[in-house]
């Protein structure tokens, strides 16, 4: 006799239907392996929700990443930890093997979102040599493309839920509840480097080391450009239609 699953056994009857639901749906879905490229508040940590929800992907962001490997004490949360605490940088190699790590998850099994890495050439090449070892390739780099000072505008006035990484915006996406989730009634918070001083220095370091990596997609036909200065509904239309038609 099997043993019951808690986490399922705590399931009202439809909710777990609902899963099921979810689950035969998501198996008609093509596998995606998408990547999202962009500036600080370009509206990446907006949409990445949208399009797991709708396409069954999991969403690998690597500063989230980095924090759960800790927290999880695994042999390779272990080197993340010491080399973090020692001040360190991680190096491309443990980034690496956590993002193969995730990706061989069961919540990845229709593909994933890659959020914050590669950021240089030569991590887009350790990427792209670790899904050729796999079999595998990137569907589509989907950039999204901001002008400067409208993200200025956009970040100081971001809200961010911790847990799941959803972004509001005081004035353009405000929550249903001032300062609230809109999905688990939990407290919204402003980021301590949401200001216009960090921003301008994540910027400038972003335009120096990612436009290589944008052109590195752009040269193998995988970059998607999209005008992301819109509504976010509009937004969501654009990337939603270039997932849909890839391969078309």
């Amino acid at each position: 006799m099997s043993v019951p699953n808690p986490a399922l056994e705590n399931l009202s009857d439809n909710e777990l239907l609902a899963e099921i639901q979810r689950r035969i749906t998501c198996a008609t879905k093509p596998d995606r392996r998408l990547l999202f490229i962009g500036p600080p508040g370009c509206g990446k940590g907006t949409q990445a929700p949208i399009v797991k929800q709708n396409h069954c992907l999991c969403h690998i962001a690597t500063g989230d990443m980095l924090r759960e490997a800790v927290q999880s004490k695994s042999e390779l949360g272990m080197k993340v930890k010491s080399v973090m605490e020692s001040g360190g940088f991680v190096s491309d190699e443990i980034v690496i093997d956590l993002i193969k790590e995730n990706m061989n998850k069961p919540m990845c099994r229709k593909g994933f979102i890659l959020d914050g890495f590669p950021r240089t050439v030569s991590q887009a090449e350790s990427l792209e040599r670790m899904l050729a070892d796999q079999e595998k390739k990137l569907d589509a780099a989907i950039f999204f493309d901001v002008p400067d000072k409208t993200l200025e505008e956009r970040v100081t006035g971001r809200l961010v839920h911790p847990a799941s990484g959803r972004s509001y915006h005081i004035k353009t996406n405000p929550p249903i509840t001032p300062g609230i989730d809109d999905i688990t009634g939990e407290a919204l918070v402003h980021r301590a480097d949401d200001n216009l001083e960090t921003l301008k220095t994540r910027l400038r370091k972003f335009h120096e080391s990612t436009k290589p990596v944008i052109d590195f997609y752009q040269r193998k036909g995988q970059l998607r450009r999209i005008d992301a200065d819109q509504s976010v509904a509009k937004v969501s239309a654009d990337v939603l239609s270039i997932i849909e038609n890839l391969g078309k």
